[in-house]
């Protein structure tokens, strides 16, 4: 860290001394170059010409890249390695989605979205305008991105898997309409999270999800046991399509709204703790004989009562699996962050001038969230207490 300090502080003196304009810029700069150094250390095992026991590579000279920032453009040296690739993560996961954002508003330009609108989108991101041949290029190179990664192969199996939607508002043909991205988020068999797929349609109906289903599958998905989704029915009818074999969890948070629906507001509190409490029990057994011992109780409020039996299959499905799994597969609510980010960036463009535009920004930030999933210091699941099978999982849902 020596030659570190003495680097900035060189930068400082001579700012002091020959009152440096680019002094913020060339002080960037520097902390950037050794924030890289210190990741490159880490992938590597050891700094520059240290001996250590847990050197995995060695350094083989320097590529140069320029980062744009809002100081100006950053001359970095990128380590190259003898084995393998390295890129900083400080210059290529917080940028992508920032480019993406720069691309939709050129696209804005381009089809004519008003310059109140565009400029108020330039002002959020912090830019101070848009060259079109720049932002031109990026495009190019975010579509190749993100089509690589939407397409990429699915090399390990899945054992659990989240679908959901959500909605995006588009500019086609002189009106605005609504669009679904259904999106696809698996547990692979390692333990750890990875966005599968997304895909963006017209409307969240059956022949959408079956072809999206069918797309996962051409790419390699396999393996999946236990599905968790709304009861939504053509997402329903896709999945015992497709995805034959593997049982199915009604997002319980889904199921509350929906059954908390059916009586009157002063009831709710009453009726969603005696549901509940058909969920804190230990096992699948016990949770059945809570479930009609509260379905009793709902005689009084018939619809609430027949919506309960009818789901008991569907919310106790992940029951039947290891005990420590159950409380991130009873609902969507691990996609809720990521539908959040998706959301929050949409809200930032409000209409998308197309649908390329759609693709580029949430593809870029489906990236960027897959990147920091595979980059955790722990995996998203413990996986080595072997759940059910799938025939077991679905004797067990119809004892």
């Amino acid at each position: 860290m020596a030659k570190d300090r003495i680097a900035l502080l060189d930068v400082l003196r001579k700012a002091g001394l020959e009152g440096d304009i680019d002094f913020l810029k060339q002080a960037a700069q520097v902390v950037t170059q050794i924030l890289i150094e210190h990741e490159a250390d880490g992938v590597i095992g050891a700094e520059p010409y240290q001996r250590s026991a847990a050197r995995r590579n060695y350094r083989n000279g320097y590529r140069q890249r320029e980062w744009d920032t809002r100081l100006g453009t950053l001359e970095l040296q990128i380590p190259k390695l003898r084995q393998g690739s390295f890129f900083p993560s400080l210059l290529e996961r917080r940028r992508r989605t920032e480019e993406a954002l720069a691309a939709v508003i050129q696209e804005a330009y381009v089809h004519g979205v008003s310059t109140r609108k565009v400029d108020d989108l330039v002002r959020k991101l912090g830019l101070d305008g848009v060259d079109k041949s720049t932002v031109s290029r990026i495009c190019a190179r975010l579509d190749d991105e993100v089509l690589a990664f939407k397409e990429r192969p699915i090399s390990q199996a899945v054992r659990y898997l989240w679908l959901d939607a959500t909605y995006v508002k588009v500019r086609q043909h002189s009106s605005v309409v609504s669009m679904a991205l259904v999106l696809a988020v698996g547990v692979r068999e390692d333990g750890y999270r990875e966005v599968l797929g997304w895909e963006i349609g017209q409307a969240e109906d059956e022949v959408f999800w079956t072809e999206f289903l069918r797309q996962l599958v051409r790419r390699g998905l396999r393996g999946v046991r236990l599905v968790t989704s709304d009861a939504h029915e053509g997402l329903k009818k896709a999945i015992s399509h497709i995805l034959t074999g593997a049982a199915w969890q009604r997002c319980r948070v889904h199921f509350m709204r929906n059954i908390l629906a059916k009586v009157p507001k002063s009831a709710q509190l009453e009726v969603a703790a005696a549901v509940r409490s058909v969920f804190a029990q230990p096992d699948l057994a016990s949770a059945r004989e809570q479930l009609r011992r509260v379905a009793a109780r709902l005689a009084g409020y018939p619809k609430a009562q027949a919506l309960l039996l009818e789901a008991e299959d569907d919310v106790l499905a992940h029951m039947a699996l290891p005990e420590s799994h159950r409380r991130r597969l009873h609902s969507t609510n691990p996609l809720e962050r990521l539908n959040a980010e998706l959301k929050r960036r949409s809200k930032v463009v409000g209409v998308f001038p197309n649908q390329a535009s759609v693709e580029r920004l949430l593809g870029a930030v489906l990236m960027e969230q897959d990147e920091e999933w595979q980059a955790a210091d722990r995996c998203y699941l413990l996986l080595d207490q072997e759940p059910l099978e799938p025939a077991n999982l679905a004797a067990v849902a119809a004892e």
